[in-house]
């Protein structure tokens, strides 16, 4: 995990999170997880047409520099983007790197907010490639993006197409003038949701956030990138305040203990889920 702070300078941006990919890497990591949106910073604060200049195509010259870092270190890359896909139509994107500098492909987010100071439909268009997993050198795992961490229908998905992970590359904060007990509420709330995924999917699921003050002192990104395991117990919590690189260990071979002996999957009545198919289930024809 690399929880960091952004400045206005997307090359800076990008020069320090390869370097926390090499600390990463010099710490024995083997997947690396960046937050998302990590080459500015978080520009949906407000409707300005000029951030779209802040965009660039998947793959290209963020990914070309990853690939090239993946491959010196033989690291596997998650790495969150703005994406332009043509002129008018761009996506909140996070691409997967392998092993070996080989591009597997992109994820786009598939929920959108718009909220004060998150204004991401003025940006984005919602992803159209559907769930995803990639199947790196060192793991399958699936990639869902900030939003999406409130759905527990894209986390069942995701694992049911086969991820041993969910990541989830986040920006996420605090209004600067809301009291702590507000705070404290909404970050349980955001790190409980996750840790249920974990824990209905017998996956693993690694959140990554950034941290930092933004939009002139009114945000501050509430970092606590954290792990769960597939019972829901978090193994590592980062701090909220502070910069930080730190490698996990995953032990994968304990997935299945943790499916038979809680056997949700097992259990399933897909029979009685086409409701959930429905914006709402009422009496409207």
């Amino acid at each position: 995990m690399v929880q960091m702070s952004c400045t206005a300078a997307p090359q800076e941006n990008l020069s320090k999170a390869i370097a926390g990919i090499r600390d990463a890497a010099a710490k024995g990591a083997q997947i690396v997880c960046l937050q998302e949106l990590f080459t500015s910073l978080y520009f949906c604060d407000v409707e300005d047409y000029n951030n779209f200049k802040l965009a660039e195509s998947i793959p290209g010259p963020s990914t070309d520099a990853l690939s090239a870092v993946a491959k010196e270190l033989g690291v596997v890359i998650i790495a969150s983007l703005f994406e332009k896909r043509a002129e008018g139509l761009y996506h909140n994107t996070t691409a997967v790197l392998d092993a070996d500098g080989a591009y597997l492909g992109k994820y786009r987010k598939m929920h959108i907010p718009d909220d004060p100071a998150y204004y991401e439909k003025f940006y984005f268009t919602p992803g159209d490639l559907g769930y995803k997993v990639f199947k790196t050198k060192f793991a399958t795992f699936g990639v869902l993006i900030c939003w999406d961490q409130w759905y527990p229908e894209a986390a069942r998905i995701t694992s049911l197409m086969g991820a041993e992970i969910l990541f989830y590359p986040t920006a996420i904060g605090w209004a600067t003038s809301q009291d702590e007990e507000t705070n404290v509420e909404q970050y349980n709330a955001w790190q409980t949701i996750q840790r249920s995924h974990a824990v209905a999917n017998g996956v693993h699921v690694v959140s990554v956030n950034r941290v930092g003050l933004e939009q002139d002192g009114a945000m501050k990104f509430w970092g606590g990138s954290f792990y769960a395991n597939p019972f829901g117990s978090v193994l590592y919590q980062a701090s909220a305040d502070k910069e930080e690189v730190k490698v996990l260990t995953l032990d994968l071979a304990k997935t299945d203990r943790y499916r038979t002996h809680w056997p949700f999957l097992r259990d399933r009545r897909i029979d009685s889920y086409s409701p959930i198919t429905k914006r709402y289930i009422d009496d409207e024809k």
